[in-house]
């Protein structure tokens, strides 16, 4: 925040950063609900696989728009299977991020009422890869 660009500057504010996240997980004051650090690396896993999806709901997408897909809007209640409301959230947003998608509804049974472009977009939520990916990244090792 100085303005202040220099390498040497940069390595010690990252090093000083990390080295007190750090710490405050050692002393285990870190709310693992507000600040979801345990997340940080299998999240840099889970990403690329939902960019991958996001770029095929895109073309998906760009194909019932320009006419070469019929358009057949769909509603569907997908099963919820993380264990925390920061999972679940993860997976309705993932689900509101892809094209095509959208979460409408997240009730206390673990549903989550989505509404598709198309049947062939819920096809993919249906078989549950999103799920479980979402499910595995929030597991704690």
């Amino acid at each position: 925040m100085s303005g202040v660009y220099e390498p040497l500057i940069l390595i010690l504010g990252v090093i000083s950063c990390s080295f007190v996240v750090f710490i405050a997980m050692r002393m285990d004051v870190i709310d693992h609900e507000a600040v979801p650090v345990h997340l940080t690396f299998k999240a840099l896993i889970y990403w690329p696989w939902l960019l991958s999806e996001i770029v095929k709901a895109n073309i998906d997408v760009t194909k019932r728009v320009l006419g070469f897909a019929p358009i057949s809007p769909t509603m569907i209640r997908i099963k919820a299977t993380q264990k925390t409301d920061l999972g679940i959230v993860i997976f309705a947003n993932s689900i509101t991020l892809t094209p095509g998608t959208i979460s409408i509804d997240v009730d206390e049974d673990g549903y989550i009422l989505v509404h598709a472009l198309s049947h062939d977009g819920t096809v993919g939520l249906e078989g549950g890869e999103m799920d479980r990916r979402v499910s595995e990244m929030e597991r704690r090792n």
